[in-house]
């Protein structure tokens, strides 16, 4: 499995979706991840090995806490491949805004034809 689809596939559980939102915001302990889940802390820590394997998250060792936190370069990658769906949809989007301006609307006028509304 490639690491795109060992990353989506660890991103397919909400819990491990819930801890990757937590370490957006700074390092965490297995006990302050687990802390907003009623699941137990080996739970916490199997979902914490899904997500180090498919290289979203890394461990430091400070002392005896061993705190998790985001790798920074596998998030980048995934707004990457994500991305290049992005401008596809948009483009989407402006031919359906195109489709529906062209269409009139109750009173028998395109978006083109309506007169302009001021904005004051």
């Amino acid at each position: 499995m490639s690491t795109l689809d060992q990353s989506f596939a660890a991103l397919a559980d909400p819990t491990r979706r819930a801890i990757i939102a937590r370490l957006a915001k700074g390092e965490a302990t297995v006990q302050d991840l687990a802390s907003p889940f009623s699941i137990s802390q080996p739970a916490i820590s199997r979902h914490l090995k899904v997500l180090e394997e498919a290289g979203l998250i890394e461990t430091r060792i400070a002392g005896t806490a061993r705190p998790r936190r985001l790798k920074s370069n596998a998030v980048a990658a995934l707004w990457d491949w994500l991305g290049q769906y992005r401008a596809l949809w948009e483009a989407q989007f402006q031919r359906l805004d195109a489709v529906l301006d062209s269409l009139p609307d109750e009173a028998g006028q395109t978006a083109s034809d309506a007169p302009e509304k001021s904005t004051s």
